[in-house]
């Protein structure tokens, strides 16, 4: 995918340094769930950025006219959207009374807490995955049930339902990432639809699906047909992956209209800027470039996770833009040195404190990821 030669993304980096400078916001801000955020730096350009799981290429063409034909609208309140909710809405097959869109999908997940968990209610899921959730929940003064992965680091749907009857009616809701953040691994259709059949009536899920177009497996099924029964699910999906918007912040939900209703009060309704929008709507419209950048990541991903195993180290099965790699020791001195070689990857998540996220670049970002893992993993 090519991006807009009459945009300079030096300039635009640059920029919004000089922004975010007269606004006094500070180096060391927090990605929910992923740990501090470095500003951008003299090295930002130069470095291989594998460590948040965003979309290397970049936006197409389509996309980046898009946004820049919104600029005409950036002094106005009431901007049109860009057809952002309407081309939602047709690719689920819903009216726009199921949809609810977020500054990302980690605003999705926040207004689903704050909605959810009032009164000291608890969610429940496992850990590690993006623990975003579980951080809103203790800022709101409520719990989190975290549960471990099972022994072949899937999700153990049985011990969910064990939990949530054993904490009902306490219970605000299910919180399932799928693919699960870090290891990539799916929750199968059947084990969705065994989830929602064994939980107490009305409880809602809330199905995290961030990485939802890079799977391949066929046992795995987006649940936006759950909604469209009025089952209780909440399914986030966001533009900061595959769409490769991370810096643009826009996500949505789709939901039944009775849980979108009580969602409504916790929204802003000018929380996603107007180039956010439109941008979002030309990506959905542009469906090679989705096609293309799926074809390109899958296929690096799966050359680089047999290259590490013929190497003699396990990957677990990933269906989403990164994997993880069992170093067999600890990834924090590990993490250290891939900086050193002007390599960020992902941080630690306990209890798997020998497996190492990486999110998965372009070829030459990976050649050099795997230059610099021979080098250190032989030190």
């Amino acid at each position: 995918m090519k991006t807009n030669e009459g945009v300079s993304r030096r300039r635009f980096v640059g920029g919004m340094a000089a922004i975010i400078g007269s606004l006094g916001l500070q180096p060391g801000r927090t990605l929910a769930g992923e740990g501090p955020v470095t500003a951008p730096s003299a090295d930002y350009e130069t470095l291989v950025k594998l460590c948040y799981n965003e979309n290397s290429y970049g936006p197409p063409k389509s996309v980046l006219d898009a946004m820049t034909g919104a600029l005409k609208y950036a002094n106005r309140y009431g901007a049109p959207d860009g057809g952002i909710t309407s081309a939602i809405a047709s690719l689920h097959g819903v009216s726009a009374d199921h949809i609810v869109l977020g500054a990302g999908s980690s605003e999705i997940l926040d207004i689903v807490g704050t909605t959810f968990l009032a009164g000291g209610k608890k969610v429940v899921g496992v850990e590690p995955t993006f623990s975003a959730v579980y951080e809103h929940a203790t800022g709101l003064n409520a719990d989190a049930i975290r549960l471990p992965l099972r022994a072949d680091f899937r999700q153990d749907i049985p011990a969910i339902i064990k939990a949530v009857k054993d904490n009902h009616p306490n219970v605000g809701f299910v919180y399932l990432c799928n693919p699960n953040n870090p290891t990539g691994m799916i929750v199968t259709k059947d084990e969705v639809r065994q989830l929602l059949d064994g939980l107490p009536a009305g409880v809602p899920v809330l199905i995290d699906e961030a990485y939802h177009h890079f799977v391949e497996n066929p046992d795995y099924a987006t649940s936006i047909p759950h909604v469209l029964v009025d089952r209780p699910v909440i399914v986030a999906r966001t533009f900061s992956k595959i769409a490769a918007l991370a810096g643009m912040r826009l996500g949505y939900a789709v939901a039944p209209p009775s849980l979108i209703r009580r969602m409504a009060p916790y929204v802003d309704s000018m929380n996603v800027n107007v180039l956010a929008k439109w941008g979002g709507a030309a990506m959905l419209a542009d469906t090679t470039a989705l096609a293309t950048t799926k074809a390109n990541i899958v296929e690096t991903r799966k050359k680089t996770t047999a290259a590490l195993t013929a190497m003699g180290y396990a990957v677990i099965p990933s269906e989403a833009n990164f994997f993880m790699v069992n170093l067999r020791r600890d990834v924090r001195p590990v993490i250290q040195s891939f900086r050193r070689e002007g390599i960020l990857v992902g941080r630690p998540f306990p209890p798997m404190n020998e497996h190492l996220r990486v999110s998965v670049g372009t070829p030459a970002e990976m050649d050099r990821f795997m230059a610099a893992f021979q080098k250190i993993m032989q030190s």
